[in-house]
């Protein structure tokens, strides 16, 4: 092969790119990695899950040294925000997992082509940067992600209409933030702002907040933020907007009435959705299809209608997540090497990283229902727990669901303290196949925020000890 021939050229270097690249370089193969962008890593890494978790830590310490510190003993008097160092703690961040992506493909011998890539032929890639270079390839893999979605009416014009992008470098602490989208990406955002100074407001489309998640865990969530002063417009249906300098009037129809209301903020942040990145990559030109939302139609093994062109992450349907990303273009890559390459659906957990977390894995209680699938639950709150009490996090519950005849877990729902993190043992026991009654009798450390979730299991058959 020369220089520009490969077994696979991957287009994005998101997670999904940097991830399946690694994996087949792991395997054997001659690999190619192709970003537009001056950093690898992606909207995750650059503009979405890594710089948005950081400013959600950052803002977490502000809250609790003006609220919750003296609670422990702790007088530290007067507390200032410093916006700017904020901010540079969330590049450094940032920079730093960039540059680690950068050595990883040095360090797996795959090469980097810095352009905008367009896919020639079904074993060609054409590079446009500083030069244009088309590569040849045996396999092709498009992992190009996704871009914030837009609302008709509602122009983004990067400083008072806004996406998460701009959200996550405002140069100041809004007065009053008006969020369209009650999702990972507004709630989170929001929450940032809001435990900086900002007066919050999410208007919603449907008439609950955290989109398909398990509706009594996220009307839980919703009394939580609530509480904590975040203001919910539901079953709101946002239908223009009016910009000022120095403000933005939205109008929005009340579905439940269909009343025309209009409500007014300092900036407005657009969260509602995000929609493939498909657009340019010269699909249309080969007849590679795609829907109306424009995702791409690939089959059981990722392949478009040809064989050697293959797409993953959020360019086809699914969960819009970092981590389903990567197993799917690790499947391709084993798949490309000859081996049996597989994502299970069904153990994609999901995270909204307020505070409390909200965590999903499998089905919800309504999906249970309208497929007639026999099930138990069990739950468990976290303020009977002696570590969240300890913590000072006491605010939510764990639930699992459970087939009725089979005792096999079919979903988890927790809302609380590290519920991300509490719920990878849910996904692991669905990965083997495990029961509730499993989960319920493997040790959970003493005192821990584990237990919540063993309880929660044992309640599935009214055993929980700690009621």
């Amino acid at each position: 092969m020369s220089n520009t021939e490969f077994d696979l050229v991957i287009i994005g270097s998101g997670p999904a790119g940097y991830v399946g690249a690694i994996r087949a370089s792991q395997l054997g193969l001659k690999v190619a990695i192709v970003e537009k962008d001056k950093t690898l890593g992606g909207t995750c890494l650059n503009v979405g899950c890594i710089p948005s978790k950081a400013l959600l830590e950052s803002s977490e310490h502000f809250l609790q040294a003006n609220h919750s510190l003296a609670e422990h003993g702790v007088d530290i008097g007067s507390v200032k925000l410093n916006l700017g160092n904020l901010m540079a703690r969330k590049n450094k961040i940032v920079g730093e997992l960039t540059d680690g992506v950068d050595y990883l493909m040095k360090k797996n011998k795959v090469e980097k082509f810095n352009g905008w890539g367009e896919v020639l032929s079904k074993n060609e890639v054409q590079v446009t940067g500083d030069k244009t270079t088309v590569l040849k390839a045996k396999n092709i893999m498009l992992a190009t992600g996704s871009i914030p979605s837009s609302l008709p009416g509602l122009d983004y014009n990067g400083t008072n209409i806004i996406s998460s992008t701009e959200a996550l470098s405002l140069p100041q602490v809004p007065k009053e933030l008006l969020v369209i989208g009650a999702g990972a990406i507004g709630l989170e955002m929001g929450s940032v702002w809001m435990r900086l100074g900002s007066n919050v407001t999410v208007l919603e489309y449907g008439d609950k907040i955290c989109g398909p998640m398990d509706k009594s865990t996220s009307k839980r969530l919703q009394q939580i933020l609530k509480k904590q002063g975040m203001n919910f417009i539901t079953g709101a249906k946002v239908t223009g907007a009016k910009a000022s300098k120095s403000s933005v009037e939205l109008t929005y129809e009340k579905l439940k009435d269909g009343s025309e209301q209009k409500i007014s903020g300092d900036i407005v942040l657009v969260s509602a959705g995000r929609v493939p990145f498909s657009d340019k990559l010269g699909l249309d030109k080969l007849g590679i299809e795609k829907d109306k939302r424009g995702f791409v139609q690939v089959n059981d093994h990722y392949q478009t209608k040809y064989p050697s062109i293959y797409a993953v992450g959020d360019l086809i349907p699914g969960p819009m997540l970092a981590h389903k990303a990567e197993e799917e273009a690790v499947a391709v890559a084993e798949i490309i090497a000859g081996q049996s390459g597989h994502v299970n659906y069904l153990t994609v957990p999901s995270v909204i990283y307020t505070d409390p977390e909200v965590a999903s894995v499998g089905y919800t209680e309504e999906e249970l229902k309208e497929q007639g699938i026999p099930y138990k639950a069990g739950s468990f709150p976290f303020t009977a727990n002696g570590r969240a009490k300890a913590l000072g996090q006491t605010d939510g519950q764990v639930k699992i669901l459970a087939h009725k005849e089979t005792d096999q877990i079919l979903g988890g729902h927790i809302v609380g303290p590290r519920a991300g993190d509490l719920l990878t043992e849910v996904v692991v026991c669905m990965e083997f196949g495990g029961s509730a009654e499993d989960l319920a009798r493997s040790f959970h450390a003493h005192p821990t925020l584990s237990e919540v979730v063993r309880e929660a299991a044992l309640n599935v058959d009214k055993n929980a000890r700690q009621m």
